[in-house]
């Protein structure tokens, strides 16, 4: 088994809001992997003392203990048991209500013998390579559907869409939400390797368009998890000077790319 993980922040001067794990049980048989993007909020109050790092590195380290010693429960599951672990280490101090408490997208696999078990939440992504060389993308497109200009940087606005029926779910502090996920298993003999990333990563192709998922997945496996970023990271420096205002959202973002080859 080849494993490979790379993981960057978009400013140098803040912490990385990303999380990344791949977990081996002691038995040797299967493992997971599991990719966390934290969701910066905006300036200003958000109801917890806490960071979104400090968020993202609790339930991913729940995730990943989960995924490996609780191999009997769907993956579902393990994330509602996540996220419900981390809540109640801050639910006294912190007002968990709050439509921008400190929460995450959910990439997360978990293989054995015989199965890979896969779930999405929101905008990470999973890319799945099969023995012939294709490459499937696993997503949760519900935030790209969303009409332009329904996101604000305004917590009562956004309110109307996250975590909200016919808006957008992430991990935060209700347990259910972990239902609204793309869930699903697929043969071991149908899957040779896999890649996780979070939407830093994935611009390469939803925002640049340099190329497809199934050439992202082949820069990845010939060059390495690290150079995706770099690249990635050329492609946003070259945009800020070419475009005269700036995109929508941040100009750098942090960026995790995992690979693991079964």
């Amino acid at each position: 088994m080849r494993t490979e993980l790379a993981s960057e922040p978009g400013d140098p001067d803040r912490p990385n809001e990303d999380f990344a794990s791949v977990g081996l049980p002691a038995s040797g048989q299967g493992g997971s992997l599991v990719v966390l993007d934290g969701v910066t909020p905006p300036r200003g109050d958000y109801g917890c003392s806490h960071s979104v790092s400090w968020f993202s590195a609790r339930l991913g380290g729940a995730l990943t203990e989960l995924s490996v010693s609780q191999r009997d429960l769907p993956l579902s599951d393990v994330l509602s048991r996540a996220i419900r672990r981390v809540a109640g280490t801050h639910a006294a101090t912190c007002d968990l209500s709050h439509p921008r408490t400190p929460q995450a997208t959910v990439a997360l696999a978990r293989w054995s013998a015989s199965e890979v078990e896969y779930l999405v939440l929101s905008d990470s992504a999973l890319l799945v390579e099969s023995p012939s060389g294709e490459v499937t993308p696993l997503l949760d497109d519900r935030l790209s559907r969303l009409p332009r200009g329904a996101l604000s940087t305004d917590a009562v606005a956004d309110a109307t869409v996250r975590n909200r029926e016919g808006g957008f779910f992430t991990a935060a502090a209700d347990p259910s939400v972990a239902s609204r996920a793309v869930t699903g298993t697929l043969p071991r003999s149908s899957v040779r390797a896999l890649t996780a990333l979070t939407d830093g990563a994935t611009r390469w192709v939803e925002r640049f368009h340099a190329g497809d998922w199934a050439e992202l997945f082949a820069l990845v496996r010939e060059e390495g998890s690290a150079s995706l970023v770099e690249r990635v990271r050329a492609l946003e420096r070259a945009d800020a000077l070419e475009r005269p205002r700036p995109r929508r959202g941040k100009t750098h973002d942090d960026a995790t790319v995992v690979f693991v080859e079964l």
